[in-house]
């Protein structure tokens, strides 16, 4: 009996000089896991978040572009003329936008020359709104939506 009691001890102080190691080895795992989870919800939040911003900012730029198009199709000048071709690439720019493809590669270089393109054609009807002059509140109302209020950071 003494025998067998003589190689359990060395066992159990094992177990005990190994228990640190085994816990901080477990504690790792749990927290990698519980990280791991928590990071890809946040991940999901902000990826919403940010994905509904530049989708609000893309609909009013399309709005903006569709709405002068209807606009301007009243007046056949060559000024005009010259004002709908613009809306008419910003419009085709936003249509080629790749809302589906998270993971385009030139997604960001693609919004920001909708951007140039949407302030471009913004300063092109610029000179309509004021020469129409009741429509003039609604220029500023335009602009600050469009551009202020959707830009990402």
């Amino acid at each position: 009996m003494a025998a067998a009691a003589a190689p359990a001890s060395p066992d159990m102080f094992d177990e005990i000089v190994m228990a640190e190691e085994r816990f901080h080895g477990e504690g790792y795992q749990e927290g990698y896991a519980e990280g791991s989870h928590a990071g890809v919800v946040e991940g999901r939040r902000y990826g919403s978040l940010h994905g509904a911003k530049i989708g609000s900012e893309i609909g009013c730029y399309l709005g903006f572009a569709l709405t002068w198009q209807c606009l301007l199709q009243k007046c056949t000048d060559e000024k005009n003329s010259k004002k709908i071709r613009a809306l008419d690439s910003l419009i085709g720019m936003i249509q080629k936008f790749p809302y589906e493809d998270p993971t385009y590669d030139k997604l960001q270089e693609d919004l920001e020359k909708i951007r140039g393109k949407f302030k471009q054609d913004h300063m092109l009807t610029q000179c309509c709104l004021t020469a129409m002059g009741s429509l003039t509140a609604t220029k500023s109302a335009i602009t600050r939506t469009c551009i202020s209020d959707f830009v990402v950071q």
